[in-house]
């Protein structure tokens, strides 16, 4: 099999069928990545392939950075303010030690779909490809928003503070029929999760004047949090996500809760039980507002992040310095906390992604548990999310979803991506999917029925995410 041939990842006959003729050509709901609304609304071109590719806009790939640290890179040339075309010399130098790597394979397929560029990338080839890369991001089909329509894509949903005031969501939605596609905030409250951070106090403030709240107490947070549900959910917005990288069940009363807030105010040191606590209490508060407005929940668990202290003080997070997390009870705690959600038939609906592997059996069979309000998969194991985003953990995460549960209603694919060049990520994720029922067909374990499973890849790559999300829906 060539390189990055039409049948890729596909190793059985079933399998190429079923990537060709159904699951290819669907449309991609990218229901969560980290592109900037700004960018998107802004529409401007890229100066070259490195602002694109490696340091987009205030963002940057530390997918691609940790490679090029483990290559030897000096960080001038990663993060630094090193010459462009001298960052993207260094990271063709890094692709050539790249092999197995799935970011090698994303490389080449991101270079093949947008660019036409067929050519493997190294320090002999990267010359025309700086070359040929940089007179195409300069043409009006590689603005984002072209970028987008190209990628066949109808939803972008970003990542977004509560005290955001979504001012380019805003602009979005005025040009939503001209687009061709919709860009819709999701939630995500990392820093109202971290009481025990030094500017936890400033930032209620913020939050506070966005709700127009004062915020002095919980119940006051509270409300704060149902305002900002209600403004997020005019702009378009169906879903939440939270980063909980560790999590340890620990409820507590309301004036527990309000002695807790006043120290995390005042940046007095806080126990690693108070912190438990309000994280706690907070989730519950979030997944109430979730259950009552009809959203998803996303959490994102079992992380080691910022691990180099030192890098970390001097590059700041999200620059390539992340574990995968070894919370051994990870599963028994949040277990703890769907049981008394459950009693108060407070469970939205929910997507659970684990950065251990580890976890992602326990995590199955914990949320199938809680499937019993009528909807159809309610409750979800995410994709192979991060360190898993590899051909093997996408099949591992496959095959544990069909084993406990019913993977033809997984809502599948999303890009977690900076970049507006990630999208056949999908393509990728949607091969290994073809290739995990074709699998199956040979070894007679599912019947030779194209039809019926081209049907079951056409709703994980895009049927159930549709119905699932509810971006469609017109409001009466």
């Amino acid at each position: 099999m060539a390189f990055l041939d039409d049948n890729f990842l596909l190793t059985n006959e079933p399998g190429k069928k079923l990537f060709h003729q159904y699951a290819a050509q669907m449309p991609i709901i990218d229901f969560h990545c980290h592109l900037d609304p700004k960018e998107i609304y802004e529409n401007k071109n890229y100066a070259n392939i490195t602002r694109i590719w490696l340091n987009e806009g205030t963002y940057g790939d530390h997918y691609k950075w940790r490679l090029e640290r483990a290559n030897g890179v000096p960080e001038e040339l990663i993060t630094g303010d090193g010459d462009d075309q001298e960052k993207f010399m260094a990271w063709a130098g890094t692709m050539e030690r790249a092999f197995g790597n799935p970011v090698f394979e994303w490389t080449h397929l991101e270079l093949r779909r947008f660019f036409g560029i067929d050519e493997v990338l190294n320090r002999q080839t990267a010359p025309a490809i700086w070359e040929k890369t940089n007179a195409l991001l300069q043409q009006p089909d590689f603005k984002p928003r072209a970028l987008i329509k190209r990628s066949n894509v109808q939803v972008v949903c970003t990542t977004d503070d509560p005290a955001s005031d979504l001012h380019y969501h805003q602009l979005l939605k005025k040009e939503e029929t001209a687009n061709g596609f919709k860009v819709l905030p999701a939630m995500r409250p990392d820093k109202l999760v971290h009481i025990e951070d030094d500017g936890f106090g400033a930032y209620l403030q913020e939050l506070g004047k966005q709700a127009q709240i004062q915020i002095g107490s919980f119940a006051a947070l509270q409300t704060a949090l149902e305002q900002r549900f209600e403004y997020f959910n005019e702009v378009g917005g169906r879903l939440s996500d939270h980063g909980l990288n560790t999590f340890h069940f620990a409820e507590a009363s309301a004036d527990e809760l309000d002695h807790i807030l006043q120290k995390g105010i005042a940046n007095t040191p806080l126990t690693d039980h108070e912190i438990n606590q309000f994280v706690t209490m907070l989730i519950e508060t979030l997944m109430k507002l979730n259950k009552r407005f009809g959203w998803t929940m996303q959490f994102h668990a079992n992380v080691a992040r910022n691990l180099n202290t030192r890098r970390f003080a001097e590059i700041g997070a999200d620059t390539g310095f992340d574990a995968m997390g070894t919370q051994p009870d990870l599963v028994d705690q949040f277990r703890q906390l769907f049981v008394k959600m459950a009693s108060d038939d407070a469970i939205p609906k929910t997507i659970f992604y684990s950065c251990n592997p580890n976890d992602w059996l326990g995590l199955e069979t914990m949320l199938q548990s809680f499937v019993d309000t009528g909807d159809r998969q309610h409750l979800q194991l995410g994709a192979a999310w991060w360190f898993n985003d590899t051909a093997e953990g996408m099949t591992q995460q496959l095959r544990t979803f069909a084993e406990q549960s019913l993977l033809p209603n997984f809502v599948g694919m999303l890009t977690d991506s900076r970049s507006f060049l990630s999208y056949p990520r999908h393509e990728y994720f949607r091969r290994v999917l073809c290739n995990f029922y074709g699998n199956l067909i040979e070894e007679g374990r599912v019947p030779d029925d194209l039809p019926a499973l081209g049907q079951v890849v056409q709703d994980i790559s895009y049927n159930n995410a549709h119905d699932y999300f509810g971006f469609f829906e017109t409001k009466e």
